[in-house]
């Protein structure tokens, strides 16, 4: 059974990611949740990691949970942030354009080019299409939308000028500015985004509910562990909370509101 948390596994915490996947896998153990992997699974795609039926626990975005991983996933509690742009449960994207960019709001940038980190993301696409939907002329915006795969990938791209705008999740730029400062220098942030539930923690559709209450109570247990409390503080971790698939779905109005003012697609 694996264990996967690859939203927020960035090198910079990659050290306190491992020290609290190893602390939900004692949690778990206590739970009687036996047959864990002793670490955590990296190198796996999303989509061969969230549709494999030997996960066991992983951490998603909530708009391909409510989308194109709808029965795949189900989900158990979402995480509360502690860093700027997180309110409780939830959390918000920060526009950001390169630190020597003049321009004073979001609609300086039209006919920029745009990178997102992927197009099923909530925090780097569809809160962004959202944001920018209002300001569209004929269904476009920017002159140039590329995929960087990756947070981090859009900001260096930005340093680097081959990009000039991108929306970053908040807890992403938090942990890059506490941990990596240089990474986040070239940059500044423009404009924030409305908020949205947090990336939830989740576990394959078909889990009994036995098990998924299982992995509940080992993850309120894991939140509440002294033993892990250098590592919680390290990712911004403050606790989880339970939320319905209904407060998720703030995610598919903002496309279908997207939508409605003209602006389906991301251009």
């Amino acid at each position: 059974m694996q264990i996967s948390l690859p939203m927020y596994d960035l090198p910079c915490v990659e050290k306190a990611t491992d020290a609290w996947g190893e602390g939900l896998v004692r949690a778990l153990e206590r739970e009687g949740v036996s047959d864990v992997t002793a670490r955590l699974t990296r190198g796996k795609s999303v989509d061969e990691l969230w549709r494999s039926p030997d996960l066991l626990l992983s951490q998603t975005c909530g708009y391909p949970l409510l989308t194109e991983f709808a029965n795949d996933l189900f989900l158990l509690l979402t995480p509360i942030y502690q860093t700027p742009g997180c309110e409780g449960a939830s959390y918000r994207s920060f526009i950001v354009v390169h630190a020597d960019n003049d321009a004073e709001t979001l609609d300086d940038m039209r006919g920029s080019r745009c990178a997102i980190n992927g197009p099923t993301s909530q925090s780097g696409m569809n809160v962004l299409r959202r944001t920018v939907a209002p300001l569209t002329r004929d269904g476009q915006f920017f002159s140039e939308v590329v995929v960087s795969g990756k947070h981090p990938v859009s900001i260096a791209m930005i340093a680097a000028g081959q990009a000039d705008v991108a929306a970053i999740d908040c807890v992403t730029f938090g942990l890059m500015a506490r941990y990596d400062p240089d990474s986040v220098s070239a940059v500044r942030i423009l404009a924030e985004t409305q908020s949205a539930p947090s990336l939830p923690y989740v576990t394959r559709h078909d889990a009994t509910p036995d098990l998924s209450r299982r992995l509940t109570a080992a993850l309120n247990r894991a939140a509440e562990d002294p033993d892990l409390a250098v590592a919680r503080d390290d990712l911004l971790l403050d606790g989880f909370t339970a939320l319905s698939l209904g407060d998720y779905t703030v995610m598919t109005e903002m496309e279908a509101e997207a939508a409605e003012l003209g602006y389906p697609a991301l251009a």
